[in-house]
């Protein structure tokens, strides 16, 4: 493994009825709150009145901002921003899931600066500071509560990138798995699969020594795909809801990847698609990271793909080949995702081949290549797109 310096500065406040932290917690920053939520789903689940009374407890002076999108979009950062400088806003408060939070990490950004947002998106300008934020998180799927990424899309020129900087990591981050219970199946089966994408993208690495790391990974994977089945069985089942929300946490906190950076091909792939199409985030990772596997699998990495393969997916080796037994492996994520309801193919989604170029373009539009474990281009992602089809 690399040299590495770890620190991760967010509170974690987890367990039931941890909510009623929040007016402590928020009290140290300022009176002037702003809350971001999404569709209204908190309103009807009652998250948001026990927010509204936790804020009352401290006197707080509460703003808002609703309607964030599943892909949350440079648009309403603008709005937030905008509400943040007229209304002299002190604290954000992240209500939802990622997709709320990333976009409450732009808006904090950017209620610091004069530069247009997305220029700091695109990573045209330095950011030098952040409104302070905490998030009450209610879907299990990103990991966004506990580091200091985020994506935002640009709908007019359809992109969506990846950024994050020293200031974007939450001050605190309220995790009570009963938020999670009234969340959809459909939702709940994306979360799932982010999270395991996410440990993915750690593991397929060229450091080497990374023995701890690597069984961190297969142990979240394992725990994810024994938890997974029951909990979509029993959706309100505290304990099965718990196991899934700290798998979401741990997957992208960056304990996982300490002494090394993952290869975050697939997600670079689905940021394309996604951009173009609008789909669930999940919902692409599904589709893309098993042809991925597949279109990067040679003789060399072989050996990492079977590891996975017989650690986590129980792939007897006896008579097969590395690549063999990796590919049986690749095969038996995609049936136990299928198994759960996650889509295999873009045509799940309506989507043919007119848009293949305009989603391949989209892949290089940052730099002519990416990927970290194989370097991929443009053909590579014409590829692996028609391979999802």
């Amino acid at each position: 493994m690399e040299n590495f310096t770890y620190q991760n500065p967010t509170k974690l406040i987890f367990g039931k009825g941890q909510i009623e932290k929040l007016s402590e917690e928020i009290k140290l920053y300022g009176k002037r709150v702003l809350i971001v939520y999404g569709g209204g789903s908190i309103k009807r689940n009652g998250i948001y009145d026990k927010v509204i009374n936790e804020l009352g407890k401290m006197g707080a002076e509460i703003f808002e901002l609703s309607g964030v999108e599943p892909n949350p979009r440079i648009s309403t950062v603008r709005k937030g921003v905008k509400i943040c400088k007229d209304e002299a806003i002190e604290f954000l408060l992240a209500v939802g899931g990622g997709s709320t939070i990333d976009c409450t990490k732009a808006i904090a950004v950017g209620a610091t600066t004069e530069e247009d947002m997305w220029d700091v998106v695109t990573k045209k300008v330095q950011v030098e500071g952040a409104l302070p934020f905490g998030t009450v998180l209610t879907l299990a799927a990103t990991g966004s509560e506990m580091n200091a990424g985020s994506v935002i899309t640009n709908w007019e020129t359809n992109e969506k990138h990846g950024w994050g900087t020293a200031y974007t990591y939450p001050k605190f981050s309220i995790l009570d798995p009963e938020n999670t219970f009234s969340v959809p199946r459909d939702q709940t089966i994306y979360g799932i699969v982010d999270m395991m994408s996410h440990v993915l993208e750690h593991y397929f690495h060229k450091a080497t020594n990374t023995p701890v790391q690597d069984r961190f990974c297969e142990s979240i994977l394992l725990t994810v795909m024994e938890t997974a089945p029951k909990l979509l069985e029993d959706p309100e089942n505290y304990d099965y809801r718990s196991t899934i929300m700290l798998s979401g946490t741990l997957a992208l906190n960056n304990m996982l990847n300490m002494g090394f950076r993952g290869d975050w091909a697939t997600h670079n792939l689905e940021h394309a698609v996604s951009a173009v199409h609008d789909i669930p985030h999940g919902g692409g990772l599904a589709i893309l990271f098993p042809n991925w596997m597949k279109h990067v699998l040679d003789e060399e990495n072989a050996p990492r793909f079977k590891q996975l393969a017989v650690r986590v997916f129980g792939v007897d080796t006896t008579g097969k080949s590395d690549k063999e037994a990796a590919l049986e492996g690749i095969d038996r994520l995609r049936e136990f995702w299928t198994s759960i309801g996650a889509p295999s193919t873009l045509r799940d989604y309506d989507i043919d081949e007119s848009t293949i170029e305009l989603m391949a373009e989209k892949t290089v539009v940052a730099q002519p290549e990416y990927g970290r474990y194989k370097i991929l281009t443009k053909q590579d992602s014409l590829d692996i797109f028609k391979a999802s089809l």
